[in-house]
């Protein structure tokens, strides 16, 4: 594996995509890659992501599995 192509390649995949929601996720996976399972949330923090989680639902800023796998179909062919 040639990490540095890898890097070049997905910088520049990155540079043509133009979905709000696939850069939200990636920008979320890398954020969260830096935890570690040791790493502990408060309560507070944790009640905020519940309630944000919630509120999310509510207004229906959700995806079913379905429509994921039909994205990420769509995603791969770009």
């Amino acid at each position: 594996m040639d990490l540095q192509a890898d890097l070049k390649w997905i910088h520049k995949e990155l540079e043509e995509v133009k979905d709000v929601d696939l850069i939200k996720s990636i920008k979320d996976l890398l954020e969260k890659r830096k935890k570690t399972s040791l790493d502990r949330i408060d309560v507070k923090q944790y009640n905020t992501e519940i309630e944000t989680s919630l509120r999310q639902v509510e207004e229906g800023a959700v995806i079913s599995h379905e429509n994921l796998g039909e994205k990420l179909k769509q995603w791969s062919k770009k």
